[in-house]
């Protein structure tokens, strides 16, 4: 008796601070920024990442009074240590915008890896662009394509574009045109233009 009760404690408090952090959420959908500082604070304060995280982004886009980039700092490592990816790629921007400290591109891209390791498609980007243009790592053509086709899998236009552009011509990866002409393919039907065009003049060639 006293486990089952125990139990049904436990779930009532879990789902009080799931309630209490969908409230804070609303609030700042709604505008109101003191109500969900309120709720982001409170949920932060009880180790709960994502409370943390947007405690975070409230402090570096000056929402609250006294913000500061050393205190979204603070959060986005508490949050990072629990393998939050989106904190993991704020991190990697803040770094890389010398928001913490003079930019330096190789801890910045440190992060992004993190974060796309853990399913973030900004985090994939940014790591695929450090291996595209040797920023921050050695440049390396297969751990770009690695990248930007998790990023395409996200749904970024922009990476669906260039990881058939790399299927197309071979860089980084064996050259294949089915999947150039699906990649191109995919980033038209998200609005790519010159992808449209490209899928077109691949088709026209078989």
């Amino acid at each position: 008796m006293k486990k089952t009760l125990l139990t049904a404690a436990l779930l009532l408090a879990s789902l009080a601070q799931a309630a209490s952090l969908s409230d804070a959420l609303a609030a700042y959908d709604e505008g109101n920024l003191k109500a969900a500082a309120k709720g982001f604070a409170a949920a932060a304060a009880r180790g709960e990442a994502l409370g943390q995280f947007n405690l975070a982004m409230m402090n570096l886009r000056r929402e609250l009074p006294g913000a500061t980039d050393a205190r979204a700092w603070h959060w986005l490592q508490r949050a990072a240590a629990q393998q939050h990816a989106l904190a993991e790629n704020a991190l990697g921007e803040m770094i890389e915008q010398g928001r913490h400290g003079k930019p330096d591109p190789q801890a910045a891209c440190g992060w992004f890896e993190r974060s796309a390791e853990h399913g973030n498609g900004d985090g994939a980007l940014a790591a695929a662009t450090c291996y595209y243009l040797g920023r921050g790592r050695t440049q390396d053509m297969a751990q770009a394509h690695r990248w930007y086709l998790e990023a395409a899998k996200s749904g970024d236009v922009g990476a669906q574009y260039l990881v058939a552009s790399m299927f197309e011509t071979g860089l980084g990866v064996e050259a294949d045109t089915r999947l150039a002409r699906y990649w191109y393919d995919v980033a038209a039907k998200n609005g790519d233009p010159a992808a449209k065009l490209k899928a077109e003049a691949l088709a026209a060639a078989i």
